[in-house]
């Protein structure tokens, strides 16, 4: 006898399971994101186009009480945002921290000249947003202008070192992940400390240490553990970042309080769309015998092929010229390879002997969309998944990480890009037949081809900082994909649901050239 009440199914339970994690992961990112707030006022300003953010501890604010003032500088293709966790460190060690957007980046819309090529233009123009930053934060009246530090990560070390170098006035600099310090006169900045990641390129580590040699009152620290991104949030690096600054002492530092629960909604967002593409495209496909298909050699070698010419001709598509530093490379690859994946889908089938009529994309079990429903259902319920998408995406990395949202030229940049994403995964989507593990490996084969062409040169060198960042997306995409096959979607659901997710962060971190 079953013990199963009536109309509950393992599936149905399985659902519920997983709404009720999700909510749960919701409610906790949700209350950690509000607390990492505690204790700390924020101010944002704009001056001379360049968006600042105030962070202090609570006070008045009136400057009965001065205290250091730390302007802090990200890297290339970062934010504000993304050096939050360091300005929360300082300020409640006493400290007033001010956070910029360089030029091309987060909510800045200007366009970095030449991003990413370190040239004169592009020295020039941050140069000038530090300098703005500077004067704003000497100018507040509970900072004391003689204790101006100065904090920077990979490009942002290079501004603030430069800038020291010529101010004498600065009362100490923290270079985190210096790209180069060839170019700074000897014994400038004095006050001078070299951070860099244990697992970092060698080529940082050799930098801090000669340029450590240089001058004195200089010191390197090497944090275990942690790569270029990850020693912005290592508990050693903000430890000694915060006795650089001096100040009034405090609490711990919590480099993830701003993280952790970013993670924590981004998981209840990935698990929600579980529950959520079931209730609104409706009952599961029926199960049905195996739709024809090349053998898998045959489908990867296809693959491989098609990112191969993706990767050659991808530097000389009218894409390069978008204003979005590395993007444009991405997303001439995407379209090239996307539309070479789908234009030889016959091909395989031929060479298999099942012939060339392509057959309905299915999934691992081999499931297709039946009847029952209304043309109209499945296309509304694929745009508001999408619309979901980009949510999910958005939303904890613009809380917890970095910036993530439109602004300027990036509202139609955004599109572009997802068109790029969208032409790629549909192509994908026909080659593989819909069937999952093929798919993810398809997808997968992008990330050695835009690694291996930016490291012979044919796509630009900062790529290599993106790819980490598009396996993630990709990885997610095909773990959604595959749910929308199971919930009977139709084929090109997965591939619009996919675009949004991996186009938003592309389009809206990249910097604007």
């Amino acid at each position: 006898m079953s013990l199963r009440p009536p109309g509950v199914t393992p599936a149905g339970r399985g659902r519920a399971a997983l709404t009720f994690l999700a909510v749960l992961a919701l409610l906790l990112g949700g209350y950690g994101l509000f607390r990492a707030d505690a204790g700390l006022t924020t101010r944002q300003v704009t001056v001379d186009g360049v968006p600042l953010t105030e962070v202090r501890a609570d006070h008045d604010g009136t400057g009965a009480v001065r205290r250091p003032g730390v302007v802090i500088a990200h890297g290339f293709a970062g934010s504000a945002r993304l050096m939050r966790p360091l300005a929360d460190t300082v300020a409640r060690r006493g400290a007033v921290a001010l956070l910029l957007d360089f030029a091309g980046h987060g909510g800045n819309l200007a366009g970095l000249p030449g991003a990413g090529s370190d040239d004169t233009a592009s020295r020039v123009a941050l140069e000038h947003d530090l300098a703005v930053a500077v004067a704003h934060l000497r100018g507040r009246p509970d900072v004391d202008p003689t204790r101006i530090v100065l904090v920077g990560h990979s490009m942002g070390a290079g501004v603030v070192t430069r800038y020291a170098a010529g101010h004498p006035d600065i009362a100490g600099t923290v270079a985190i992940s210096l790209p180069d310090g060839g170019d700074l006169p000897d014994a400038r900045p004095e006050r001078l400390l070299l951070i860099v990641g244990g697992l970092e390129f060698p080529a940082f580590r050799d930098t801090a240490e000669a340029t450590a040699r240089r001058g004195d009152g200089r010191r390197v620290v090497v944090v275990p553990g942690v790569e270029h991104i990850s020693v912005l949030f290592a508990g050693r690096t903000h430890r000694e970042v915060a006795a650089w600054v001096g100040g009034d002492g405090g609490p711990a530092p919590r480099p993830a309080a701003r993280l952790v629960p970013a993670g924590l909604l981004l998981l209840g967002l990935g698990l929600g769309f579980v529950p959520l593409a079931a209730l609104l495209t409706g009952r599961r496909g029926r199960r049905v015998g195996p739709a024809p298909v090349a053998p898998a050699p045959v489908v990867l070698a296809v693959a491989t092929a098609a990112t191969g010419l993706g990767v050659l001709l991808a530097p000389v598509l009218p894409t390069t010229r978008l204003p979005l530093a590395v993007g444009g490379y991405l997303a001439g690859f995407l379209l090239v390879t996307g539309f070479l994946l789908a234009a030889v889908r016959h091909l395989p089938l031929r060479l298999s002997g099942t012939g060339p009529g392509p057959a309905a994309p299915v999934s691992a079990g081999g499931s297709v969309p039946t009847g029952g429903r209304t043309p109209l259902r499945p296309v509304v319920a694929a745009l508001l998944l999408t619309g979901y998408a980009g949510a999910a995406v958005a939303v904890p990395i613009h809380l917890g990480l970095t910036w993530a949202l439109p602004v300027g030229a990036r509202w139609w940049l955004l599109p572009v890009v997802t068109v790029g994403c969208l032409v790629f995964l549909a192509g994908a989507e026909l080659l593989t037949q819909g069937r999952s593990w093929r798919y993810t490996a398809v997808g997968a084969l992008a990330v050695p081809a835009l690694g291996g062409a930016a490291v012979v040169g044919l796509a630009p060198g900062f790529v290599l900082l993106v790819v980490p960042l598009f396996v993630v997306l990709l990885g997610w995409q095909a773990a959604w994909a595959a749910v929308l096959r199971r919930a009977g979607a139709p084929w090109w659901a997965p591939a619009l649901v996919g675009a949004v997710l991996v186009a938003w962060p592309v389009a809206t971190a990249l910097p604007l050239s």
